[in-house]
């Protein structure tokens, strides 16, 4: 039986890169898994600077790059898909316009959690931002990749919320719109983990921080 573990990026700065307390969250993941000889036969990360600086500092700077993982486009989320959304309904842009007045992170989950319901149903759509469906199947190859690695391996993955929330939805067979759900959910630096052998492919622990303090766990 070989193990998959997925690991979501520290937390990070609109920049992309990662805040002192992502960096914190790593370090503490690499001194976790020191203090239980914890260490991985391979380990993959996707392109985005804070997936890869998370690998770097939890002790896997030389992860295979797999850009299948990378997250979705949250920013054009908010560019592009939010921005047609507002032209076409008052109701959203009165969200808009609360979160401009007030940019909390209470106001700007109301308008992403709109966005990316109309994303997922496509209902809403932009021809520079990715497809749900496109988005959706490129994890699944990313997923199919990772889990045809040879008996008794352990495998790293260093990627983001939306992708864990795909996977988990997918080996679990739940509806689409549960992979968002989960996603939700994923704290900054925390572990899922899976078993695969022979194609089959389970899930054994979702969104774990035990190497974290209550102090230093976030969402985003």
């Amino acid at each position: 039986m070989s193990t998959l573990v997925l690991v979501r990026h520290g937390q990070a700065a609109a920049s992309g890169v990662l805040t002192p307390l992502g960096e914190q969250q790593a370090r503490r993941l690499l001194e976790y898994w020191q203090r239980n000889s914890h260490t991985f036969d391979c380990a993959y990360t996707g392109t985005l600077e804070r997936q890869r600086q998370t690998a770097a500092i939890a002790g896997y700077r030389g992860a295979e790059v797999l850009p299948e993982l990378n997250e979705y486009d949250a920013s054009g989320f908010v560019g592009k898909l939010a921005t047609r959304l507002a032209a076409e309904s008052a109701e959203f842009a009165g969200l808009v316009q609360a979160w401009e007045l007030e940019r909390s992170n209470r106001n700007f989950q109301r308008v992403f959690e709109v966005v990316v319901r109309g994303w997922v149903e496509g209902s809403l759509a932009d021809p520079n931002v990715e497809p749900w469906a496109a988005f959706y199947d490129r994890v699944n190859r990313a997923l199919r990749r990772l889990t045809q690695e040879g008996p008794s391996r352990q495998v790293a993955v260093f990627t983001s919320g939306g992708v864990i929330g795909v996977m988990v939805q997918a080996v679990l067979g739940a509806p689409q719109t549960t992979a968002i759900e989960l996603n939700w959910r994923v704290r900054n630096g925390s572990l899922t983990g899976f078993l695969f052998s022979q194609g089959r492919v389970s899930l054994d622990y979702f969104n774990a921080t035990p190497h974290l303090e209550e102090t230093e766990i976030s969402y985003r």
